[in-house]
């Protein structure tokens, strides 16, 4: 006999399965050439982040605009993002990183977008309660070092660098967490209104070490929006331990590989 949890995850399962055959024509198209990417940071960190893959996309002569994601509420990181998408002059690959896949749901279907990169990221459907999807599967333990001032909330030391950057080096990951932006926690009430990737090419990198978002969640949202995914051994930054790999995935979803 199922349990919630088991029975939850069927449905999910079936659900997935029907949106891959809708969905799988768009991963096989092949996306416009790009040559303006747009990248947005997820919670527990700013647009530095992005200082390894962007250094190697702009070798390869594309432009880069790292967002600086306000982290106070979903609206106003939409708002941020939409700005940065406006300015661009043609076709733009959108790239977000953990919470900002929320970003591209919402702000994916800007006309200058082409194509969709989500890396390690949530990936909600229009109006889903994504912290309810995540609960069909084991919490990860990053979330146990999330503490809160009063609204404003951030992670932990240990668990950024133990969840968080995992197999970063010691003095690498302590960067990264003096660097570490707070959120508010109306953030995180936020839905999503759209969902990009019904309409727009979609690629994901799957983290399989990571302790921020659950692996087998990120290979469902991977599988549901029918992305072209990959999947390397790596805790939730991978755009930092495995920034070759991620600008490799980003040059195709820019028609550049």
């Amino acid at each position: 006999m199922m349990n919630r949890r088991t029975f939850s995850k069927t449905l999910l399962v079936g659900a997935a399965t029907s949106l891959v055959a809708t969905h799988a024509g768009l991963a096989a198209t092949t996306p416009p050439k790009a040559r303006n990417v747009v990248l947005v940071h997820g919670l527990f960190a700013d647009g530095s982040c992005w200082t390894e893959v962007i250094a190697l996309l702009q070798a390869r002569g594309l432009n880069c605009t790292a967002v600086q994601n306000p982290l106070t509420t979903l609206p106003d990181a939409v708002a941020a993002a939409r700005r940065i998408l406006d300015r661009q002059d043609g076709p733009t690959v959108f790239v977000g990183h953990s919470f900002s896949g929320m970003i591209l749901a919402e702000a994916g279907v800007h006309p200058n977008v082409s194509s969709l990169v989500y890396v390690a990221a949530r990936a909600p459907d229009a109006g889903e309660d994504y912290a309810a999807l995540a609960k069909t599967y084991p919490t990860p333990p990053a979330t146990a070092g999330i503490v809160f001032d009063g609204d404003e909330g951030r992670l932990t030391e240990e668990a950024f660098l133990r969840d968080f950057g995992g197999e970063l080096p010691e003095a690498r990951a302590r960067v990264l967490y003096a660097v570490q932006q707070p959120f508010q926690k109306a953030l995180l009430t936020g839905k999503t209104s759209n969902a990009a990737w019904r309409s727009k090419p979609s690629h994901y990198a799957v983290s399989t070490q990571d302790g921020t978002i659950n692996p087998d969640l990120q290979r469902f949202m991977a599988r549901r929006m029918g992305a072209k995914a990959i999947e390397l051994e790596s805790s939730h930054l991978s755009l930092i331990s495995h920034p070759n790999e991620i600008t490799e995935l980003i040059l195709e979803a820019a028609g550049q590989s």
